[in-house]
């Protein structure tokens, strides 16, 4: 009889909610700097915005007029962005790309304050080829082409990696596309062909798989911030907060958001055919 009088509790706890929109208050903005820097001209770039109010619907206010370098710590060579307005972003000036095995040191000079955060540009795992197998629909996976990875990690430490998948000149960037692993499970995990479960493809797709090793802060940055896109704001969810990121602001703690990632990059595509299956 007690636990019929909970239920009876629980059920009309349940039926009496009520919307409640916070006030969140005028937060000062934060710059949001977004800088990618590797051996590859077209991957490179450098995004400076600002954040906005929770409930605000507009854009993010782009900052267009920051002074933006790379700095080569092995060489001392810089190498200068320009803003370009129809991209919305920075890029590198004579197209320049970073050299595996450097050290380097973004700066941006925004407002009176200077952000700096440094990475070595590592080099790249052995990426042998790529293979694509039909699959019926099975449990949590549906019908489709599956890829699977070969190659090696020749490196004992230092392995944090992330797989970009570009499906038909499209980056797949949703919350379940973020392909991030270390070594936790040892570093063999390409060497007998490791299948990509979360990606079904069809017959005439074409894929390009990217796959970067990352410093380890810029790793971190993307696994928080994996976990905040996926956290669904239910019950049983943690509060959701920034990721902290590896970038210093001169001035304040934690006045700036975003993270800074070089990397080498290495590179495969395959178009999916139906001899393959």
């Amino acid at each position: 009889m007690k636990n019929f009088g909970i239920i009876i509790c629980l059920i009309s706890l349940l039926s009496c909610q009520e919307e409640v929109q916070l006030d969140l208050g005028d937060i000062p903005k934060k710059p949001i700097i977004e800088a990618i820097w590797t051996d590859n001209a077209s991957d490179n770039f450098i995004r400076i915005t600002y954040t906005r109010d929770y409930y605000d619907t507009l854009d993010n206010e782009v900052a267009k007029n920051a002074s933006v370098s790379i700095k080569d710590n092995s060489s001392g060579e810089t190498v200068d962005f320009n803003y370009v307005e129809e991209l919305g972003y920075y890029l590198p000036i004579n197209n320049q790309v970073a050299i595996t095995g450097h050290q380097y040191t973004m700066k941006v000079l925004l407002d009176d304050v200077a952000y700096t955060s440094e990475g070595i540009t590592k080099e790249p795992p052995v990426l042998d080829s790529i293979t694509s197998r039909f699959r019926e629909e099975r449990f949590f996976a549906e019908e489709g082409y599956y890829l699977t990875l070969y190659g090696k990690i020749p490196f004992e430490d230092g392995n944090f990696y992330r797989l970009l998948v570009t499906k038909n000149d499209t980056l797949l960037n949703g919350t379940d596309d973020y392909f991030l692993f270390d070594d936790t499970f040892g570093t063999n995990i390409l060497d007998n062909g490791f299948e990509l479960n979360g990606f079904a493809f069809e017959e005439n797709d074409k894929v390009k798989l990217q796959l970067i090793r990352l410093n380890e802060n810029a790793y971190d940055y993307l696994v928080q911030f994996v976990s905040l896109l996926s956290n669904d704001g239910g019950l049983f969810s943690p509060p959701p907060e920034n990721p902290i990121s590896n970038i210093i602001a001169s001035k304040g703690e934690g006045q700036v958001l975003g993270y800074f990632m070089t990397g080498s990059i290495i590179s495969k595509t395959i178009t999916i055919e139906e001899s393959e299956q």
